[in-house]
């Protein structure tokens, strides 16, 4: 079915979501699991120049994704954990592309039918309408 699940995490308990999912299907199916954390990078400013910023941000993002990953090592699940630099939409779907992916999963968030056009600019509608392979909303 579907052998290696990308989850992209904001480290928020909005993740928790699609984690759970990814956790279901590597109990359920033998899925190996990835965690992505993506820190977005300032466009027009030179990387080098913000390294220690950064540098401070990938240390929280590698502990907060070895929480996330807890659950998966404590039993004896196939979890690896990666953080990325770039544009997230993009950082995404390329990780995807390159990375064998079968299926991905992503916390969303409900569209108001009121108004549907306004909330459609998420970084999830965007990797779903862009991604090669399978996603899985949760919502």
């Amino acid at each position: 079915m579907f052998e290696r699940i990308l989850v992209p995490v904001d480290l928020t308990q909005k993740s928790l979501k699609s984690v759970d999912m990814a956790y279901d299907f590597a109990t359920r199916f033998g899925s190996e699991v990835v965690l992505l954390h993506v820190i977005e990078t300032i466009e027009h400013l030179d990387f080098a120049e913000l390294k220690s910023f950064y540098d401070r941000i990938d240390k929280s993002a590698r502990k907060a994704l070895g929480e996330f990953a807890e659950r998966f090592v404590s039993n004896k699940l196939q979890v690896e954990q990666a953080v990325i630099y770039g544009h997230r939409i993009h950082a995404i779907v390329d990780y995807a592309m390159q990375n064998r992916i079968d299926l991905t999963i992503m916390a969303s968030h409900r569209v108001d039918p009121e108004s549907p056009g306004r909330d459609w600019s998420s970084i999830s509608y965007a990797v779903a309408i862009l991604s090669p392979t399978p996603v899985l909303l949760a919502k």
